[in-house]
């Protein structure tokens, strides 16, 4: 069928299934390319998916060119496995959580550093997870319809997927000499607090979650998977070499955390923010700022990452974070307690 190669559709691949877990697939599309797709509820990620993304990139580096992560949901992913959190939390089993929070971080760092170009092509939701693993791709190109952001503040909790850690680092990226620092730091920060989701892939891009120049929208949502296989070929032909992790991340400690706690007590006394927000923006800003150091500093991705981890770790612990998981898995709609 003349022009059917600019449709991909994921599932015309069975017969070249490379491997499957009960939550997702990966197939050769041919030319080399592997795409992976999953299909839970919502598109969640959970330990399974997650095995998932690990198997397709390290099957990828073994003999192909790259990997497409796409689905054919009604939604790319609503974020991460929240129910399952709630479970944990509930019997306070904090070791287990630790270790789901390990296990995400460490497999969207490995979208990020891998041997082999990873292009990601969401639609629909790309909420929480779904757009922490977006931000850590080679290239994403989006459906125009794409509604995308971090909203995990809205179960009480913080980013805990690396998102934190990368608006941090893309905020030291945004800094421009001459301007206060804390301007760029504090509207990265103010879009994590406020649960905000761009509600088109163009406003992404003003969002600071897409990059300009390099990640795209696909305007016909029909064709996103076969652009994103046709991006990864073109990364592999130039040459693709695996980026190095960053260690020169300048966070701003103590300056910058008196500015955003000041922020932060405004909201709160003008009635803006309930006492749980507040406790929420104050970790969040804890980890935005690199945490309580006397002068602004370098540091790696993983120090941010180890302050992301323990933040959301603590705030799982918190009897309001609960009550507010409990109540988006009830009726789907925050709690603002």
């Amino acid at each position: 069928m003349p022009g059917g190669e600019a449709f991909l559709v994921m599932r015309n691949f069975e017969n070249e299934t490379v491997w499957k877990n009960s939550a997702c697939r990966t197939y050769h599309l041919g030319n080399d390319v592997l795409g992976l797709e999953w299909y839970t509820k919502m598109g969640s990620i959970g330990g399974e998916v997650l095995e998932g993304i690990q198997k397709s990139i390290a099957l990828a580096e073994e003999k192909y060119k790259g990997l497409v992560i796409a689905n054919e949901g009604a939604n790319f992913s609503a974020g991460a496995n929240v129910a399952m959190i709630f479970m944990l939390a509930l019997d306070q089993d904090y070791d287990e959580i630790d270790m789901a929070i390990r296990q995400f971080q460490n497999t969207l760092m490995r979208v990020r550093y891998s041997s082999i170009p990873v292009v990601l092509a969401p639609h629909g939701l790309a909420l929480g997870g779904g757009c922490e693993i977006c931000l850590h791709a080679d290239k994403v190109i989006a459906a125009a319809e794409t509604y995308t952001g971090l909203v995990e503040v809205g179960i009480g909790v913080i980013p805990g997927g690396g998102g934190t850690k990368e608006f941090v680092l893309r905020a030291a990226d945004e800094m421009h000499a001459g301007e206060p620092e804390t301007i760029t730091l504090q509207k990265r920060f103010l879009d994590i607090a406020t649960a905000k989701v761009s509600t088109s892939a163009f406003e992404a891009y003003d969002n600071g979650i897409y990059r300009k120049g390099i990640d795209e929208v696909s305007i016909n949502s029909g064709r996103r998977i076969a652009d994103a296989k046709k991006a990864v070929i073109n990364l592999y032909d130039d040459g693709y070499t695996m980026p190095t992790q960053r260690a020169d991340i300048k966070v701003l400690g103590r300056t910058g955390l008196g500015a955003m706690y000041a922020g932060i007590n405004g909201m709160h006394k003008g009635k803006y923010a309930t006492d749980h927000d507040v406790t929420v923006a104050k970790k969040l800003a804890y980890v935005m700022c690199g945490g309580d150091l006397s002068e602004q500093t370098l540091v790696s991705e993983q120090f941010l990452l180890n302050l992301e981890r323990e933040a959301f770790l603590s705030l799982t612990g918190e009897k309001k974070t609960l009550e507010r998981i409990q109540s988006i898995l009830k009726t789907g709609k925050p709690l603002r307690n």
